[in-house]
């Protein structure tokens, strides 16, 4: 049985002024019905894990290098995301993807590296606007699958997060019938690849995931929960989503 997740990604957002909402979230939800899980900033990460400490909410990290250590000047590890309380690391988001031009073998490098420190990975695929409109999604993702994950994945060390680029932040949604295809596919993929281990994978979406539509989100075929960006930020919206999904 396939434990639901919400995951809340801060990216570049929150001082220490923001740990209020984690305070509020822990008061609001001290037994959520599923697993909670925020990724703040670097800089953010040992204090909310030292204020998670004993709680429901497990705390994880946006990025890594795929080495342990060395002269990688600004890049953080694995092994010290791990020191600092994180239990998760978000690898591939579309924005690294974008903005820093990581490739599918790093991703897998850095997935590797991951699982090494004793981190769970959420590896994040999708597919831009022009893909999508072209018709080439899935063979698109299929194709980040297999060059992006390493061998070994299994329910206890991947996530796989999918995040129609041209969703994030944006508003809009795929259609529900869009998101079931692509998560139905995924496990497919996952499990022509992988076997049975591949069943315990959970299969995130994410992308303007907020209150209004989390519910229906949650109610798809091999949706297990969910990556949330900008509703993450605040406490009532994020615990909102997290209701939907515990009672999905």
């Amino acid at each position: 049985m396939r434990r639901k997740l919400a995951a809340g990604n801060w990216k570049m957002n929150g001082l220490t002024a923001s740990l209020v909402e984690i305070e509020k979230l822990l008061e609001t939800h001290p037994d959520p019905g599923c697993e909670m899980l925020i990724c703040p900033p670097a800089t953010l990460i040992a204090q909310v894990a030292w204020r998670c400490r004993n709680k429901h909410l497990k705390i994880g990290a946006q990025d890594c290098h795929w080495e342990a250590a060395g002269a990688h000047t600004g890049d953080i590890s694995a092994p010290m995301l791990a020191d600092a309380g994180a239990s998760y690391v978000i690898l591939g988001h579309s924005e690294r993807r974008t903005d820093h031009e990581e490739t599918d073998a790093e991703i897998a490098a850095k997935t590797e590296a991951a699982w090494a420190a004793g981190l769970t990975a959420i590896v994040c695929v999708g597919e831009s606007e022009r893909q999508r409109d072209l018709g080439t999604a899935l063979p698109v993702v299929g194709g980040q699958l297999d060059t992006s994950l390493p061998a070994g994945c299994t329910g206890e060390n991947l996530v796989v997060a999918y995040e129609p680029i041209w969703a994030i932040g944006t508003g809009r949604t795929p259609s529900p019938a869009e998101i079931a295809e692509m998560h139905d596919f995924m496990r497919a993929a996952l499990v022509g690849r992988f076997g049975d281990a591949a069943k315990d994978i959970r299969l995130l979406y994410g992308g303007s995931v907020k209150p209004a539509n989390a519910a229906e989100i949650f109610g798809i075929s091999n949706v297990d929960g969910a990556l949330v960006g900008g509703a993450s930020l605040k406490a009532a919206d994020f615990g909102a989503i997290i209701d939907a999904l515990a009672s999905a």
